[in-house]
């Protein structure tokens, strides 16, 4: 998968957000990786470069657009 982008979200919220976004059928990883901008007790989504009705679906749960994945 070609990384696109990620969102930070603490460890208490990735069973109700993976769950959605299987539920949706949406591709994503989870990862902690020293180059995301992660606080601590973070953990990171990580996303494709999805057709605009994912990513709709996508921005919508999370509340706002994620950030870069680092190259």
């Amino acid at each position: 998968m070609e990384k696109s982008f990620y969102y930070p979200v603490p460890w208490s919220e990735v069973s109700y957000l993976r769950d959605a976004l299987v539920s949706m059928e949406i591709p994503f990883l989870i990862e902690q990786d020293d180059r995301l901008e992660l606080a601590a007790g973070e953990i990171a989504f990580v996303f494709p470069d999805l057709p605009i009705r994912q990513y709709r679906h996508v921005f919508e749960l999370f509340g706002n657009a994620g950030r870069r994945y680092p190259s």
